[in-house]
């Protein structure tokens, strides 16, 4: 049973990854086509959930590996 439990969790991250990414670089193509500047696409929602998640992560792994 928690060989299934670990492949849900699995199936359940990647699936969040891969709408966040999808959702991120369909604002991507839409900055592009209104002639915004680069750094347009990272203050929408998909691109703050982006920054924090590269932030956080790993700040979370080693706040978590060392006690």
């Amino acid at each position: 049973m928690t060989v299934l439990t670990q492949l849900v969790k699995l199936i359940a991250i990647l699936a969040a990854a891969a709408l966040l990414g999808n959702w991120f670089l369909s604002e991507l193509r839409a900055a592009r086509r209104n002639a915004k500047p680069w750094y347009a696409v990272y203050l929408t929602p998909p691109g703050i959930l982006v920054i924090l998640s590269a932030i956080i992560l790993p700040i979370a792994v080693w706040y978590f590996k060392h006690p």
